[in-house]
């Protein structure tokens, strides 16, 4: 029994995100259907979270566990030859036994497009969210300075993000190790996000409501104001999936992994 550890990319627009649906188009259930097709052996996938419909990875990591003896190499170039053009294995490899893409990871990085310019370019806008206004780099940057850290980001969780009936964990607390804001090119932003883990939309969320302080719509005050409300309805308007991308997910190294 192999355990196989996949590193996938993958463009949104077209699947209804990376949970498997029985009535709708989604990256886990594309992948798990032609994994089980060359195997032979139904494959359940172990995502190492989930995406949302329109939500774009360049780095999503799975496993699953296998019988098969077909090679990697085969294996890879087989599941690519018959993915849709909108979905790559980037790598296949052998994982240590008790890797689990989900539980065993250290980190996860996102990062969010903002097109700044006055006419966004066809070509980018699946790929970037358009705000044609003047946008304050400065006091974005305060809230992310402000995030940065462990802090309880109930007011930036989507609804059925988590059983909220369950008194144990970590609730809605997580850790932010960096959030920036760069000028990534000529009208260009790209807020960047590295934390132990994420809630349902929170970047998403989170963005939502640094544009509208960018936008001099919210103040920084208000928007402390709104982290320690964990309450979801004083933040403001989730931002747009399109906009979002899966960069990278973090493990520690296959001789480090104990479970």
């Amino acid at each position: 029994m192999r355990n196989i550890k996949l590193t996938i990319a993958y463009d949104g627009p077209d699947f209804s995100g990376w949970q498997k649906q029985l009535n709708a188009p989604t990256i886990q259930g594309e992948l798990e259907k032609v994994l089980s097709t060359i195997t032979n052996a139904p494959v359940t996938l172990n995502g190492a979270g989930r995406t949302d419909a329109g939500v774009h990875a360049l780095g999503m990591v799975a496993n699953f566990k296998s019988n098969s003896s077909i090679s990697l190499s085969r294996l890879h170039a087989g599941a690519n030859s018959m993915l849709p053009a909108a979905i790559r294995i980037l790598s296949i490899e052998q994982a240590h036994p008790d890797f689990h893409a989900r539980f065993t990871s250290l980190s996860k990085s996102y990062s969010y497009t903002v097109a700044t310019g006055a006419i966004q370019s066809p070509i980018g806008r699946l790929y970037a969210v358009h705000v044609a206004q003047f946008l304050s780099l400065s006091a974005m940057r305060q809230c992310l300075k402000i995030i940065t850290g462990t802090h309880d980001f109930a007011s930036f969780e989507a609804s059925g993000s988590r059983d909220k009936t369950i008194r144990t964990g970590r609730g809605s607390v997580r850790s932010l190790y960096s959030a920036i804001l760069t000028e990534s090119g000529p009208d260009r932003l790209q807020f960047q996000f590295t934390g132990d883990g994420f809630l349902r939309h929170m970047v998403r969320n989170i963005v939502g409501t640094i544009l509208e302080v960018g936008k001099e719509k919210r103040t920084v005050t208000e928007f402390i104001t709104i982290l320690d409300a964990k309450d979801r309805s004083k933040a403001c308007a989730t931002a747009p999936a399109h906009g979002l991308f899966l960069e990278e997910i973090n493990y520690p190294q296959q001789g480090d992994i104990s479970l």
